[in-house]
């Protein structure tokens, strides 16, 4: 069949049908055995080019008034391996029968300070329970993805840090002993994220959180010492402050 080619006539009634019809809508007739194959478009004989899948791109900033940027939270990420490689450690140590005395040397906060500062910032990478291992750095990966991706690593850092450090200090000033364990630091996030939500709803900006599921989290963290009595509840209270405070001054910063 030629391109010019419209119609074909029936032999049969005389009739003009299309040439892509094997039989006669008019008197029934076989007008050809099959059907001829529609061109594709372009050049007549010219096979058809595959289309590759559309890929959407990352989203950009602002591009979308209230999502944050599609980022990798790689900050996010190197907390929680620092805190299960800690872990490990310890669990290689608690094998051998060293216990607390591993937990200490880690830079677990196991007794009295003194002058060892530094275990204000380390004592959140220590554990000694895999439940509570489990449930602090799912709840690190939770919010601090989320703040990592509107705030930036700096301050997801600085958030699981100062909130972790927060809570330590606080178990100092009342004599709580030991407290380790990144619940203060966990707290910290969540707190953080919240108040960046709630501060964000009051300027319009509704995002539809389930703040169901976030109270749930956040009443794991706080029943963790209930598991284990390493883990301090006081630490978990001025972690939860301490990422209450920061939410509200991160909270205008939004990239």
């Amino acid at each position: 069949m030629s391109e010019a080619e419209l119609f074909v006539v029936c032999k049969n009634c005389g009739s003009e049908v299309s040439p892509y019809v094997t039989e006669c809508p008019y008197c029934g007739q076989r007008v050809r055995k099959r059907a001829p194959k529609i061109p594709a478009r372009g050049a007549e004989g010219e096979a058809p080019r595959r289309r590759r899948a559309p890929k959407l791109p990352r989203l950009r900033r602002d591009e979308i008034p209230g999502i944050a940027p599609d980022t990798r939270p790689y900050a996010t990420g190197v907390l929680i391996a620092g805190a299960l490689g800690v872990t490990i450690v310890w669990g290689a140590g608690f094998v051998n029968g060293l216990d607390i005395v591993v937990l200490h040397k880690l830079g677990g906060l196991t007794w009295s300070i003194q002058n060892d500062w530094w275990r204000l910032l380390t004592t959140a990478f220590v554990h000694d329970n895999a439940g509570v291992v489990f449930a602090t750095l799912i709840a690190t990966g939770i919010f601090g993805t989320h703040i990592e991706r509107r705030f930036g690593s700096a301050v997801v850092v600085a958030t699981f840090l100062l909130g972790g450090a927060a809570g330590a200090a606080l178990s100092i000033a009342v004599s709580r002993y030991p407290a380790i364990g990144a619940n203060g630091a966990a707290l910290a996030l969540l707190a953080a994220w919240l108040v960046d939500d709630r501060l964000a709803d009051q300027r319009g900006e509704e995002r539809g959180n389930d703040m169901i599921g976030v109270a749930v989290i956040a009443a794991v963290l706080l029943a963790l010492p209930l598991a284990d009595t390493r883990v301090s509840w006081v630490a978990g209270l001025g972690g939860a402050a301490a990422g209450a405070a920061i939410g509200a001054v991160i909270s205008p910063l939004r990239r």
